[in-house]
């Protein structure tokens, strides 16, 4: 009998959620199945994945073929990486999606003008804290010069006496 890790839908249409399951490769998409793994949600900002890692490792240790979709699910939970790992191989932990921005929000635009703001005050006032080290390094230079050159009158006079 041929195990499959896949996805059933649940939910209504535009709203779908998606369980992770472990069912017969001959079993129809929302039909019967053998164990629920977790949950997937790609309508919230950013998609929810949750996963119990323990039992979709111990179902690829028995060697359940996971869909492409659920391969991704399981990579984002960390599950794939773990069970990779116990067969030996160096695999890096993926991190998380960044969250989906629509550009044409309002409330996007607003935050977006006010980091703008924000760092356009930190710039303009690292620019001024450069030109107050700038200025107070040329004038200590002028300084050290001044007084490099009144030491060298100084001994130029000691010698014209002597």
């Amino acid at each position: 009998m041929a195990v499959k890790i896949r996805l059933a839908q649940r939910g209504k249409k535009k709203t779908r959620t998606y369980r992770v399951v472990v069912a017969d490769a001959r079993s129809p998409r929302d039909g019967k199945y053998i164990e629920d793994l977790g949950f997937y949600n790609p309508q919230d900002n950013p998609s929810t994945v949750d996963i119990d890692v323990e039992k979709a490792v111990s179902w690829l240790d028995k060697g359940a073929q996971p869909s492409e979709r659920a391969q991704k699910i399981l990579e984002i939970s960390g599950a794939w990486a773990q069970w990779r790992a116990t067969k030996g191989e160096v695999v890096s932990i993926p991190t998380p999606p960044e969250p989906k921005i629509k550009s044409s929000s309002k409330a996007h635009n607003k935050t977006e003008e006010e980091t703008t703001e924000e760092v356009n005050e930190e710039t303009t006032e690292e620019v001024n804290e450069e030109t107050t080290e700038e200025v107070n390094e040329e004038t200590t230079e002028e300084v050290n010069e001044e007084t490099t050159e009144e030491v060298s009158e100084e001994e130029w006079v000691k010698q014209e006496l002597l």
